[in-house]
């Protein structure tokens, strides 16, 4: 298998942390995806990473559907088989995913030159972010498709969400107001998976 990725994507972190977590042997191939000289588009026609190419091939994109790719090559389940008890980890998946969504478009618009930035849509995604980590918190403390015995492709979200969020946004410092994420969070970023997949600082 090839996994395209850029290092500092949180998408491409969250399948490299799946990777670790079952033990499955992967190609790496770096590639930023706003470079003219990326060829990225030609594995995924959005533009975007991750995007894995199998062993037949078949080339896979959107880090959901490359997870539920990988479930199907064996390793520790990391999404329930059963449909039902499937759907509150893959909600939690979806509103981790969703937080990462706000934080990427808030650092992007932040880096435009400062007058052509667009201040409101700036603050219309970190209230996103403050809504999506309570509500991150809330399923956290409910035991609902988060923070179980056994690592899930949820708690993988929510891990390189919240990295993505220490990353990028420093100074939205989000443990102060989520102490019982921040809690969870220092065990499971300390798990070799995202030690070995840290991004780095710039």
């Amino acid at each position: 298998m090839k996994l395209v990725v850029s290092l500092t994507s949180p998408y491409a972190r969250k399948i490299r942390v799946v990777l670790a977590e079952k033990a499955l042997p992967f190609e790496q191939e770096v590639d930023i995806p706003w470079v003219p000289e990326t060829h990225v588009p030609d594995y995924n026609p959005l533009g975007k990473v991750p995007a894995l190419v199998a062993d037949d091939g078949q080339v896979w994109f959107d880090s959901p559907v490359i997870a539920e790719y990988l479930e199907t090559l064996g390793g520790p389940e990391l999404i329930p088989a059963d449909r039902l008890a499937a759907l509150p980890v893959r909600q939690s998946e979806a509103l981790a995913d969703g937080i990462t969504d706000a934080a990427v478009a808030a650092f992007l618009e932040s880096r435009r030159p400062l007058p052509k930035q667009d201040h409101a849509n700036i603050q219309r995604q970190l209230d996103k972010i403050r809504r999506g980590l309570a509500a991150l918190e809330a399923r956290l403390e409910q035991r609902l498709g988060l923070g179980s015995e056994t690592l899930s492709i949820a708690d993988i979200a929510a891990g390189c969400a919240l990295g993505y969020l220490d990353l990028r946004l420093a100074e939205f410092n989000w443990r102060s107001r989520h102490t019982a994420l921040a809690a969870w969070a220092e065990q499971l970023l300390a798990r070799p998976s995202f030690v070995s997949t840290t991004p780095p600082p710039n």
